[in-house]
């Protein structure tokens, strides 16, 4: 595991576009399905201690703001082939036993990691109901084998100014956790 940060994406940016595989219910899902409403998109996958460490806070997080109108997309984008524990059929395993309630998609070919600037599990990005990045940053200041608890409150209190109109948080740290596992010759140069 290569402790990695975030890249930090621009204030503002537009949400780049994706349709991707949800493994679950072998649909396509596309940005587009969102229009209108905010939208968390989170790069995640199945076998990194950071990600463990957040699943079970994240996929009540999500859940909360859900129920407000927030869309929710977790993205895997990792190299199955060589990390098998990522896999569709594992994704599928994911969603069921972690009661996933927003979909959980598939980036084979890394390209919507790589539009998303995206270089760590989990890497978090919020973006305003026109889809402009509002947030980029960590989930919390817990990490593995640290004595800080999981509570989402970097996440929660920039998805809170968002809902409530406000400027995007002064303060965003940069996400830390496992670097994406790149399929050899398709590392970005970021």
């Amino acid at each position: 595991m290569a402790r990695t940060p975030s890249t930090m994406l621009e204030l503002g940016t537009d949400a780049p576009d994706f349709t991707l595989l949800e493994p679950a219910s072998g649909n396509l899902i596309s940005k587009q399905d969102f229009s209108g409403k905010p939208l968390l998109v989170i790069f995640i996958c199945n076998h990194c201690p950071y990600v463990i460490l957040i699943r079970d806070v994240f996929t009540q997080l999500a859940k909360d703001y859900q129920e407000r109108g927030v869309a929710v997309v977790a993205i895997n984008a990792n190299d199955v082939d060589n990390y098998t524990d990522d896999s569709p059929e594992k994704m599928i395993e994911a969603v069921h036993a972690h009661g996933y309630t927003f979909p959980y998609l598939y980036d084979d070919t890394q390209a919507v990691a790589k539009a998303y600037k995206a270089a760590c599990t989990p890497d978090l990005f919020l973006f305003d109901e026109h889809h402009q990045l509002f947030y980029r940053g960590q989930f919390d200041d817990a990490r593995p084998r640290g004595d800080v608890p999981v509570t989402g409150n970097d996440l929660r209190h920039a998805l809170d100014r968002l809902l409530d109109n406000m400027y995007p948080p002064d303060e965003q740290k940069p996400s830390l956790g496992c670097n994406i596992k790149w399929k050899a010759g398709n590392e970005p140069n970021y």
